[in-house]
């Protein structure tokens, strides 16, 4: 079987890990009880668990694999990073072997790579992309859509980026600064945020950075936390009552005790295949926990989206390269195939109604 794409991605969670180790195997076994996942996961090496057929609404067809590294969610920490490269190196061994054209790296993957490209094996005549680039893509689309839904004037509002180095931090700094009055960066190494203030400033944009957010001396009105964090362990603190939050991570950022009430927060990032989406054996409601059919991360839609073009090419490398003339070229490319911003959404369920957009931030 020619395989034209393939998927490189990871359990979010325990619970991801246990349904995909049920469907792997079978449904005359019964499922296997928490401790003993927690206990065989590290041993499984990456491997492919489905293949996956995406449509294009202009007819073109493309054929994939979804290969799953198996990094247990526990194991997402930096004491780790050894370990999980070579998990990703390996799931990428896989793809090659697969004779896959190009690969998109999911979740921790691209963080884990988006640096670190001469960590994958001899690439033959595959190729990688991050995806990252339409990730951003969906944020920013994401962010402008919200704020219209919430009547928020974004060229009025102060924008706070949290993991503003990384690569999608830094993407979604560049294409959204020039619309706002002020730009918040933050993240844990001072000269690269330095580095990027200087790039806004020379294009005439307020910037304030800081390490801890509690030095800001302004209240963010919107907000996208984008941090490579090992769970959802973040405390924004001090916000405008009304602001537009973005949780693009994955693992998402926010916990759960996080107090933000009358925010409208919003899991971002994500894009709907619209031309026909197929896993076999079924995944649906595993790979793409989502409460809308075929929605996927935009970090793997981006080399999906490469594959219908015909376009096998690295589209998203490094960390930190990522222009708005870019997102838009991978933004024309998705659509032209009928992938588009995923209908917003957050733990509570819809948020373009308005009836979910605060509900699960409020209780703190």
């Amino acid at each position: 079987m020619e395989v034209d794409f393939a998927l490189i991605g990871h359990p979010e969670s325990w619970r991801a890990a246990a349904d995909v180790l049920a469907v792997l195997r079978g449904p005359q076994h019964t499922p296997l009880p928490d401790d003993e996942i927690k206990d065989i996961l590290p041993w499984i090496p990456p491997r492919a668990v489905c293949h996956v057929d995406a449509g294009s609404v202009t007819g073109a067809k493309a054929r994939g694999l979804y290969i799953d590294s198996f990094i247990p969610p526990d194991r997402l920490e930096s004491g780790y990073v050894h370990e999980n490269i070579a998990r990703v190196r390996e799931a990428a061994a896989w793809a090659i072997r697969a004779g896959a054209k190009i690969v998109s790296l999911g979740g921790f993957s691209s963080i884990l790579i988006e640096g670190n490209f001469d960590h994958l094996p001899a690439r033959h005549d595959t190729v990688f992309t991050t995806g990252n680039t339409l990730t951003v893509g969906f944020i920013v689309q994401g962010i402008k859509k919200m704020c219209a839904l919430e009547g928020l004037d974004i060229s009025r509002s102060t924008l706070l980026i949290v993991g503003a180095t990384g690569d999608v931090g830094s993407g979604c700094a560049r294409c959204l600064a020039p619309m706002l009055s002020r730009v918040l960066l933050s993240a844990r190494n001072v000269e690269r945020l330095r580095r990027l203030a200087a790039e806004l400033h020379a294009d005439g944009v307020e910037v304030e950075i800081a390490t801890d957010l509690r030095q800001f001396s302004a209240e963010a009105d919107v907000v996208i936390c984008a941090a490579s964090l090992a769970s959802p362990s973040l405390r924004l603190g001090r916000i405008a009552s009304h602001a537009v939050v973005c949780d693009a991570g994955y693992p998402k950022n926010l916990s759960p005790r996080t107090e933000m009430p009358g925010a409208s927060v919003f899991f971002g990032g994500l894009g709907q295949v619209t031309g026909g989406l197929r896993f076999v054996p079924d995944f649906r409601g595993i790979l793409n926990r989502h409460p809308f059919p075929d929605v996927v991360h935009g970090c793997l839609l981006e080399g999906m989206a490469l594959a219908l073009e015909q376009r096998f090419e690295p589209f998203s490398q490094g960390r930190g390269s990522i222009t708005p003339e870019r997102v838009e070229e991978i933004e024309t490319i998705a659509a032209r195939h009928g992938i588009h911003l995923a209908p917003l959404y957050n733990a509570d369920g819809p948020v373009e109604d308005g009836r979910h957009c605060r509900t699960e931030w409020s209780r703190g």
